[in-house]
């Protein structure tokens, strides 16, 4: 119950992560405890002060009284003190308080800097005299002493042995199942040997193995206990686990590659022309450089798949790289080797993971790169893509120059409008556009539906999807430009007919209960058979379903529902006002419906559906060509007059209204739209229209022309108005698709309306007046 009263001088700290402070004070007496009086919040109690700290200055007391215990005490104390290194401050300083500070302060201030438990300083701080104080700490300052006499001497043979030099390994010996720690430096010798053996052998450039026998000598020179040990042994692994010139062989057998693309993927024409040019010109040449492609096309149509198959048509490794999400330059060049936790980057992981310099690495997602304060890593991209400067690519932890020119680079984006301009510049860029009915109907029944049969432990002798049903699939479940919602979808089919099949086998593994009401079991096995069968009638859980379950169009509404899509089109355009738009997105071509309305108001234009600034551009000039032609085409508003907007406010709206719209391709549409309105007449049901506007009436061509026709073709429209300008588009689209369209070639809003109304749209004839000059 004896303690220190103290007064504090200094409070340093802070709350945050945790609270931590750090407290200076400086003591003032000992004190005893009477009694507590509370102990929250804090304690708080009575005390007695014990000794005074003006008694240390009295010194006329301190030879008299304590005579040879003070005077053992200080030779103790100086003793210890120079045995010290003297050129240390604190030594230094320690040594002149011995002689300036009295006496009596000695114990209390070399108890607390000699080393002793907590128990013997408790004990120091309980004696309150200075006779009891003083016995207690010499035997301290003596064990102190005798201490550093045994360490010293240690030191000085330790320096000795250093100094021999032992030309005979010493033999190993293992004790307890352990080795001792003079065989653990022996064995990380010989691994760093090892190392050095591995790095002159290894076919490195020059300047990579000159910089790793740099390091290796540094390496030896280095205790392994500092923390640039492991980090330097870690980078001369690498270096060594490199293929610097280890590739595999091409296999460039033109018609063995065409087979292996046709049974991988069907359809992509342009692809696989552009693998079989680079066979054809790699059997011609053997250092060319490896191409940079780019697919660029809605999710779902293969473009990654498609990387892979080209890897194995060409016998290399292949290496899948997500850049979806990568904001950090460091991810592609790497960290550099100052940094704690530095590791090389993405690119260099790749070819250390494949072990060969000519892999088929897919960067995947190259369009969603994105940009913070750690760097842009679409930039740090432009070096690894460029072919005239990959063959010395520098990543920042190797810091040596890499070849990757013979790397196959494949990049793939859902579009090109958020890749920066140099970046696509340095790609070759290859359209992939979403599938046709018919290529969906082919995938699904050479690919999808086995796939699908292997993953769920069916046969075809259990389950059959006809074509028609898989068309039905198709076109009231899945509206994509992609095959990934079929796929989901023949997945659902697969399950529940897994689930008739294991019922089925439970039942005919039961045994047979009992023979009685046999006839009965036999009246209800005909009944039951007489039933068309259903995938989800419950009286058929009795019976082991007939095999093979043939999946129909009552069997799809059971299993997935009623259909998701219906064909609209035809109910949405019963009334004038309403047309169909064509419009592109990264997800394929979509059709658009415009509506259009009148009141009566103050002549303004109202616009809705999340519009751009382009398409509401657009909407303004299709008003303003309509009102310059309003006499022309006999339009009129709901009091007669041909200036459209005099007293009348007009509302165009553009469903679906939480989907953000923009681009100048809907402005024959919205020509189309409010000239129905203020005609009165129907725009054709099968018609959809794509096209940009000007304010003299001319129609300029846009993009995307074949995705917007496939969508007008999943839709089931007929005819499509396109600009004049866009014919040369209609080439790439499928033979069969042309054959079920009628293309409508417009070069003016003239030939536009002509066509999107039945009859034409009629122009009223100029009456020529003459004026008599007599």
């Amino acid at each position: 119950r004896i303690g220190t009263a103290a007064l504090a001088v200094q409070v340093v700290g802070s709350n945050w992560p945790k609270p931590h402070y750090t407290l200076l004070v400086t003591g003032l007496c000992r004190f005893q405890i009477l009694q507590l009086l509370k102990e929250k919040p804090y304690p708080v109690a009575e005390v007695q002060q014990l000794d005074r700290l003006e008694q240390f200055t009295n010194g006329h007391k301190s030879e008299e009284e304590l005579g040879e215990l003070s005077e053992q005490f200080y030779k103790y104390a100086v003793q210890l003190v120079e045995m010290l290194d003297m050129s240390v401050p604190a030594v230094a300083k320690l040594r002149r308080l011995l002689d300036n500070l009295p006496r009596e302060a000695l114990p209390d201030i070399l108890t607390s800097i000699i080393r002793t438990t907590n128990q013997e300083k408790l004990q120091i701080l309980d004696a309150v005299r200075l006779e009891e104080r003083f016995k207690m700490t010499i035997p301290l300052l003596v064990r102190q002493i005798e201490g550093l006499k045994l360490l010293q001497k240690t030191r000085k043979s330790k320096q000795d042995d250093d100094k021999r030099v032992v030309a005979i390994r010493p033999n190993r010996r293992i004790t307890h199942g352990s080795i001792t720690e003079d065989e653990e430096e022996e064995e990380d010798h010989d691994d760093v040997v090892m190392l050095e053996k591995k790095i002159r052998t290894s076919s490195m450039s020059e300047q990579a193995l000159k910089v790793c026998l740099k390091e290796i000598k540094r390496l030896k020179k280095m205790p392994q206990s500092m923390p640039e040990y492991a980090l330097t042994r870690n980078y001369l692994e690498l270096m060594v686990e490199l293929p610097w010139n280890k590739s595999t062989k091409d296999r460039l057998e033109i018609r063995a590659a065409r087979i292996v693309l046709d049974n991988d993927h069907y359809a992509m024409e342009k692809l696989k022309k552009r693998v079989l040019e680079y066979l054809a010109v790699r059997q011609l040449k053997n250092n060319l450089k490896g191409p940079i492609l780019c697919f660029v096309g809605p999710p779902g149509v293969g473009k990654t798949s498609v990387g892979r198959s080209i890897a194995k048509t060409l016998g290399r490794e292949f290496h899948r790289i997500a850049l979806g999400g990568v904001c950090d330059q460091s991810d592609i060049r790497g960290h550099r080797r100052t940094y704690v936790g530095s590791m090389p980057g993405r690119i260099i992981n790749g070819l250390k993971t494949v072990g060969v310099n000519n892999p088929v690495f897919l960067l995947d997602e190259v369009d969603k790169l994105a940009k913070s304060l750690q760097g842009d890593p679409a930039a740090a991209l432009l070096e690894v893509l460029d072919p005239e400067q990959n063959h010395s690519f520098t990543d920042h932890y190797l810091n040596v120059a890499f070849d990757l020119s013979q790397v196959l680079f494949i990049a793939t984006a859902n579009t090109t409008a958020t890749i920066p301009p140099a970046l696509l510049d340095r790609m070759e860029v290859i359209q992939v556009p979403g599938y046709t009915q018919e290529e969906k109907i082919e995938i699904a029944h050479r690919h999808l539906i086995p796939k699908q049969l292997e993953l769920h432990g069916l046969t075809p002798q259990q389950i059959q999807i006809p074509q028609v049903t898989t068309l039905g699939i198709i076109t009231r479940y899945t509206r994509e430009a992609g095959v990934r919602a079929l796929d989901r979808k023949l997945g659902a089919i697969c399950r529940a007919v897994a689930v008739k099949v294991a019922e089925g086998q439970h039942k005919e593994a039961k045994p047979d209960r009992a023979e009685v009401g046999e006839g009965e079991d036999c009246k209800e096995h005909i009944t039951e058979d007489a039933k068309p069968e259903s995938i989800s009638d419950t009286a058929d859980l009795a019976l082991p379903p007939e095999m093979p379950i043939l999946i129909d169009f009552h069997a799809l509404k059971d299993i997935l529902g009623p259909p998701m899509y219906d064909m609209e089109v035809s109910e949405r355009l019963n009334q004038p006002g309403v047309a169909i738009g064509l419009a592109w997105t990264p997800l394929g071509g979509e059709i658009m419906f415009v509506e259009a309305s009148r009141m009566d108001g103050e002549g303004q234009l109202t616009l809705t559906g999340q519009l751009g600034d382009v398409m509401k551009e657009s909407a303004h000039l299709a008003i303003s060509w309509l009102r310059s032609n309003a006499k022309r085409y006999q339009l009129t508003n709901a009091s007669g007059s041909f200036d459209l907007l005099d007293n009348t406010d007009i509302h165009l709206h553009f469903p679906a209204g939480a989907v953000t719209k923009d681009g100048p391709s809907a402005g024959v549409t919205i020509v189309t739209c409010l000239a129905s309105l203020f005609s009165g007449r129907l725009v054709c049901s099968d018609v959809a229209m794509t096209g940009e506007i000007t304010l003299r009436g001319l129609v300029l061509p846009v993009g995307g022309i074949k995705d917007k026709v496939l969508a007008a073709h999943r839709a089931g429209l007929k005819r499509i108005i396109i600009p004049q300008r866009n014919e040369k588009d209609l080439e790439e689209i499928a033979a069969h698709v042309r054959q079920d369209l009628t293309f409508v070639l417009a070069a003016c809003l003239d030939e536009v309306l002509n066509a999107a109304f039945d009859g034409g749209f009629a122009v009223k004839a100029r009456l020529e007046h003459f004026n008599s000059k007599l």
